[in-house]
């Protein structure tokens, strides 16, 4: 790279660590890590874990006698009830107080309790791969617009090293079109391609600014209180290798939690029917109770202890609908599941295209920056020694613009897609 290039890198560099004082630089992984701490959909998708959870301590209390305690006390302004007995009068039910503690435990009902608190654990288990589902596009989110950011500001470093460039040959043309030995065409040329850029880096601020802000809202940190890593995209590092991160493709399938919530969903159904079947079967259950009251005289307190058995009679005829409904519904579950699974092998295979892709993507992109700042530097030199013209110049550093904006468009697609595949392989 020619030394125009470099001293205007250093420029931007410098520019960008006065602009970031007394901001707080991430990096991808610390803005993937606040984004998981602070942003709304991680926390409501928590909020329904933790309910989850207690709806399964709520239905495991069904397994305890179920207690409840009554109390009336009652006073009127005469008795209710008169009779007479051997010529004497006998009245009652003025006032008095009546009370009772009852308990009662469930022997059989059907597999309901049990069937109710497999159900509340897998009603838990699948919030929670709800919350994993969350985290992983909250991941790949963050991912994307973090390198949109980054892609655009190499775009911007690039396009101010040329704008340097420019600026320099600028005067050298102007000195030479003052003394006579080139035409003002030349001088009009590099005019308008420093409007050009100039028109470019303004599209590429706006852009930035739009990305920088939606990463804040993902993150949950002010746009303004926060800048992105810098330092470049290097072109010198050794090239990635997407083989170390090939894995089995089936069996990664129960990692993610895609199939677990497909698998969570075909044992809901089960249990549904299972519960639509213990519905129409009888309960029992065996309790005692203690009572005391005063109403008919003297004090009395007395235990009594009883068993209770319910068993549908009529409700047979449309229960038997809902148990085959809910088998149909059971079937189209395990349907279902076998036939994402194979869209989930699918998904992952092109997750791994992309990432070669990408890899190739980026060794060509490497190429091209060498071969384009060759280029360059041929082009100066000739226009130097005035065998090309201006438009030729011009040309070779578009073609030098173009190579870096496709290196550095290629390296943050290559991470974007890793990150793709490690989540569409149920490992991030």
């Amino acid at each position: 790279m020619n030394a125009y290039i470099n001293i205007s890198l250093a420029i931007g560099l410098l520019a960008m660590s006065q602009m970031i004082a007394g901001q707080t630089v991430y990096s991808v992984d610390e803005c993937t890590e606040l984004a998981l701490k602070n942003n709304a959909q991680m926390k409501i998708n928590a909020n329904k874990v933790e309910a989850a959870e207690h709806d399964k301590k709520a239905a495991f209390t069904h397994y305890f006698p179920e207690v409840s305690a009554t109390g009336m006390a009652m006073a009127a302004n005469k008795d209710m009830m008169e009779m007479s007995m051997a010529g004497m009068s006998i009245t009652m039910l003025k006032n008095g107080v009546t009370g009772a503690v009852t308990a009662v435990q469930p022997v059989f009902a059907g597999g309901q309790i049990v069937n109710s608190n497999k159900l509340a654990k897998v009603a838990a288990d699948i919030s929670r791969l709800q919350l994993k589902q969350t985290e992983n596009e909250i991941r790949l989110a963050v991912c994307q617009y973090y390198w949109q950011v980054r892609i655009i500001d190499e775009k911007k470093k690039t396009l101010d090293a040329l704008e340097a460039q420019l600026a320099q040959l600028e005067k050298d043309v102007q000195i030479s079109v003052d003394a006579g030995l080139v035409t003002r065409n030349d001088l009009l040329q590099i005019q308008l391609k420093v409007g050009e850029i100039s028109a470019a880096k303004i599209n590429l601020d706006n852009a930035r600014n739009l990305c920088k802000m939606l990463l804040a809202q993902y993150i949950g940190v002010d746009a303004a209180e926060f800048e992105l890593q810098s330092g470049g995209i290097p072109d010198d590092i050794p090239m990635p290798n997407p083989e170390e991160l090939k894995c089995n493709h089936t069996e990664a399938l129960a990692q993610t939690p895609e199939y677990g919530l497909l698998s969570g969903n075909v044992e809901v159904n089960k249990l549904q029917r299972r519960l639509a079947v213990g519905q129409q079967l009888p309960t029992v259950g065996v309790g005692a109770a203690l009572a005391y009251h005063d109403v008919l005289g003297p004090e009395r307190s007395f235990a009594v202890g009883f068993v209770s058995a319910s068993i549908p009679l009529s409700g047979w005829w449309g229960g038997s609908h809902n148990i085959k409904k809910q088998k149909l519904l059971a079937q189209n579950a395990e349907m279902d599941m076998n036939d994402k699974s194979e869209l989930l092998i699918i998904k992952m295979q092109q997750a791994w295209n992309d990432l070669e892709d990408a890899c190739k993507q980026v060794a060509i992109a490497r190429q091209s920056i060498e071969q384009a700042d060759e280029n360059l530097r041929l082009n100066e030199d000739y226009y130097s020694a005035g065998t090309s013209s201006m438009s030729n110049l011009l040309d070779a550093q578009s073609l030098f613009r173009q190579a870096n904006d496709r290196y550095a468009e290629a390296y943050a697609q290559f991470q974007i897609k890793k990150v793709t595949y490690l989540v569409s392989t149920g490992r991030q």
